[in-house]
């Protein structure tokens, strides 16, 4: 299991469980000496979840000693504009807004923004763009404001 990227053996370790208790885990990373694990559920989530989703994810690492000692692990939801990973997240999140940053060589420019057309197994449409997976370097969710009503002056 020491051969594959740790990302990959936190996921395969803690995902089980968290779909078990209702959560979906929507990425891991490590930046430094901190594990980042990112969470959601269908419904939603808020503090008391995250926490549930702490626990769960602390015991899980402490009993497989998967990350060391010297690791701080940290669990979130995703936020308003959430990272999209996987071809799961960008089915479930057709018809939003989206931002795109391409791979450097990919044909056009590299900063897409714009509705998320579609989306299959083997890549997505944006604002009338087709793009390969392997050519998104990363795409994220982008919360849109409502438009602020124009208040009248009496003449």
């Amino acid at each position: 299991m020491t051969d594959r990227p740790e990302h990959e053996r936190v996921r395969q370790v803690v995902e089980p469980s968290l779909a078990a208790q209702g959560f979906e885990l929507v990425d891991v990373d490590r930046q430094g000496s901190v594990l980042r694990v990112t969470v959601d559920r269908a419904e939603g989530i808020d503090l008391e979840g995250v926490t549930a989703a702490t626990r769960l994810v602390s015991d899980l690492l402490d009993d497989t000693d998967l990350i060391g000692d010297r690791t701080t692990l940290e669990v979130s939801s995703p936020g308003i504009e959430r990272a999209l990973r996987t071809p799961e997240h960008f089915r479930r999140f057709v018809g939003t807004e989206v931002a795109v940053k391409t791979r450097p060589g990919t044909d056009g420019e590299r900063r897409v923004d714009g509705v998320l057309e579609s989306a299959d197994d083997e890549g997505v449409v944006v604002a009338g763009r087709r793009l390969a997976y392997a050519d998104i370097e990363r795409a994220r969710t982008v919360f849109v404001w409502p438009p602020k009503k124009k208040i009248g002056h009496p003449s």
